[in-house]
């Protein structure tokens, strides 16, 4: 299989780059499936049903949240009535929607996608996103109920998203970490057959402070005063975010690529 994961879509700017960009990306590398982080989509802050339908009319297979998962409230509803859109499995035990899901390819092929949240710096204490990724891992095994299994790692810190990678390996096609707005450049595939990625980046203008207007970011970090609430940048955003092959016997990664199209970044594709 041929599958796209992009990052954090920001704002308007993030949207619009989906919009205008997904459809030739599909076409011109044959993709089989795409996974869009779509968290920060609507203002900076969530995800509404009005934008998540508007990214999935553009070519999205699944859209994955994170811990703004439901900012915007009509999602509460929304997550329910669209299987497409799913949020982190240790979010709350309380939260509407599923943290992880089987699809079917428009080949036919299955993909599991699951998304978990970090504990380390987050804002707020989140459960164990360790124990909650394996019952599902096992549940799918690789290469059988799943021809590729995808892992959206939202959180801060780097080592706990590589502490994920090393869980999942040998588990996972892929495991990608969001949230952080900002690509590494750390693409590999782990000895077990996990194609791994810290940080896919953002969907976002990153003439910006990870994806806000630079003006009052600034302001705050020189003063110590807020004045404004944050704006998403609405310059041209760059498609942040990796590419993976994977070998349809067994799921494991035979390719991985990082993927940085349009905007101010260095080009990559696979």
């Amino acid at each position: 299989m041929k599958i796209l994961f992009l990052g954090d879509v920001m704002g308007r700017a993030g949207r619009r780059a989906i919009t205008e960009n997904l459809s030739r990306l599909r076409e011109a590398w044959k993709l089989d499936f795409v996974v869009v982080n779509g968290e920060n989509a609507t203002s900076g802050a969530g995800l509404s049903g009005a934008h998540a339908r508007t990214l999935l009319d553009a070519g999205v297979d699944c859209l994955t949240l994170g811990d703004h998962a439901f900012d915007q409230k009509d999602m509460l509803q929304f997550i329910e009535q669209e299987p497409r859109v799913i949020r982190p499995l240790n979010f709350s035990k309380s939260a509407p929607g599923k943290g992880a899901r089987l699809f079917t390819s428009k080949s036919g092929r299955k993909v599991l996608v699951a998304q978990a949240l970090g504990q380390v710096f987050m804002k707020r204490p989140f459960d164990d996103p360790f124990s909650a990724i394996d019952p599902v891992l096992k549940a799918h095994p690789l290469g059988g109920m799943a021809q590729a299994v995808i892992v959206d790692m939202h959180c801060e810190a780097t080592s706990e998203k590589m502490a994920m990678g090393h869980f999942c390996d040998g588990r996972a096609s892929l495991v990608v970490g969001t949230h952080t707005h900002v690509p590494t450049a750390d693409a590999m595939v782990l000895p077990g057959g996990t194609a791994y990625l810290t940080d896919a980046g953002m969907c976002g203008d990153y003439n910006s402070v990870i994806g806000m207007d630079k003006a009052e970011p600034l302001r705050r970090f020189i003063t110590g005063m807020p004045r404004e609430r944050f704006t998403p940048a609405n310059g041209e955003a760059t498609l942040s975010g990796v590419y993976i092959e994977t070998d349809d016997r067994t799921g494991r990664a035979t390719k991985v690529a990082m993927v940085r199209d349009g905007g101010l970044l260095q080009a990559a594709a696979p």
